[in-house]
């Protein structure tokens, strides 16, 4: 939205988006790397607190080739907080509670984006220069919070504690997992189409069903709170009762009908969007828990930051091929013919999961 508001083209916005893709690849990656030879306590500092001057510096530049070089590099150092903030979720959890403790970041995570939209909204609606130094600040107050709250580990420390915890000295590789590679080439057609939520959906939005930024944030807004309210008792009440794989093709079957929704010509474009949206949000909490929890049943406490890492990397490289694609896809065919072209995407998912379940459990 920003990238349009300042005068760039709706491909250039596709850009932009990938570009902070191509950025979340590589600091995924640089993320876990270096956790390992220094500790993830001073990767999760350097993360926030860099990502903040880097938001702020973004806001400031003036041309879209520096906008696109500060976005990478904020994507980088942002999104090697992932793999850092992963390995402290483990270091300061048990072995009996990590998934729990995997499942309330998660909340967190949520009721900030929900909370985060509709600030972002209203802040878009008075000057969108606004967004990048609150979202500056507070990434600079989280960093400062970090080292005053929690307890400083070392990478000694950090070592120790994993043989503390009895981590397998053995394991296989999740390269030679032949179901965990299936599930994640349909989990990347998933996750291309999940990433319109935040490129393509917006500005179809604004441009085609006339929402300002108000509305926008207040509709994306009730993903994020939804998910707060009802996803744990939603994970709670299907958590062992069926399989993981068979919630996840049910939830990727619904999020295609999320996409189908937008070609209803309803009189309201309010409607039409919070519909479509609630839609969404209900697939994401159906699918997406039970995604983490497949591929973290598929590995052992030895090999589980291999299986996390392409895990993490296929959501990024699905970013930039949702973010360009969408957007070209629109610019070219049309909004109408984007969504059904998802819709298709999301029923090719929904059926490998479907198959992967009925002969590879």
């Amino acid at each position: 939205m920003y990238c349009i508001k300042s005068g760039y083209g709706i491909e250039q916005a596709g850009w932009a988006v990938a570009i902070y893709g191509a950025g979340s690849l590589a600091g995924a990656f640089l993320g876990g790397k270096i956790s390992d030879a220094i500790g993830f306590y001073y990767v999760q500092f350097f993360a926030l607190f860099g990502g903040g001057i880097l938001f702020i510096i973004l806001g400031q530049t003036t041309s879209f080739l520096s906008f696109a070089i500060c976005v990478f590099f904020l994507s980088l150092v942002n999104e090697s907080f992932r793999p850092a903030n992963a390995a402290a979720i483990a270091h300061y959890s048990t072995p009996q509670n990590t998934t729990q403790s995997f499942s309330l970041v998660r909340l967190a995570v949520n009721i900030g984006f929900g909370l985060g939209t509709a600030v972002g909204g209203f802040l878009a609606s008075i000057d969108y220069h606004l967004l990048f130094w609150v979202d500056g600040c507070t990434s600079i107050c989280a960093a400062i919070f970090l080292l005053l709250i929690l307890p400083r580990v070392n990478v000694v420390k950090q070592k120790d504690n994993q043989v503390k915890k009895n981590y397998s000295p053995t394991a296989g590789s999740p390269y030679r997992d032949k179901k965990f590679l299936w599930f994640l080439l349909f989990q990347l057609l998933f996750a291309i189409c999940f990433f319109q939520l935040f490129s393509t959906v917006p500005i179809f939005f604004k441009l085609s069903l006339g929402l300002d930024e108000f509305w926008i944030g207040a509709v994306m807004c009730m993903n994020g709170l939804l998910i707060a309210f009802f996803e744990m008792i939603i994970v709670f009440k299907l958590e062992g009762r069926h399989a993981y794989l068979k919630l996840i093709y049910w939830g990727t079957l619904l999020m295609g009908l999320s996409f189908l929704l937008l070609n209803i010509p309803l009189a309201s474009g309010l409607a039409i969007a919070s519909f479509s949206i609630l839609t969404i949000t209900i697939a994401e909490m159906l699918g997406m828990p039970f995604m983490n929890s497949y591929y973290i049943s598929r590995s052992t406490q030895a090999n589980r930051g291999q299986y996390a890492a392409l895990y993490t990397m296929a959501w990024s490289a699905a970013q930039i091929i949702g973010s360009y694609g969408g957007t070209k896809i629109a610019a070219l065919a049309g909004y109408n013919n984007l969504w059904w072209i998802i819709s298709g995407i999301c029923l090719v998912a929904g059926t490998g999961y479907f198959w992967l379940y009925k002969n590879h459990q």
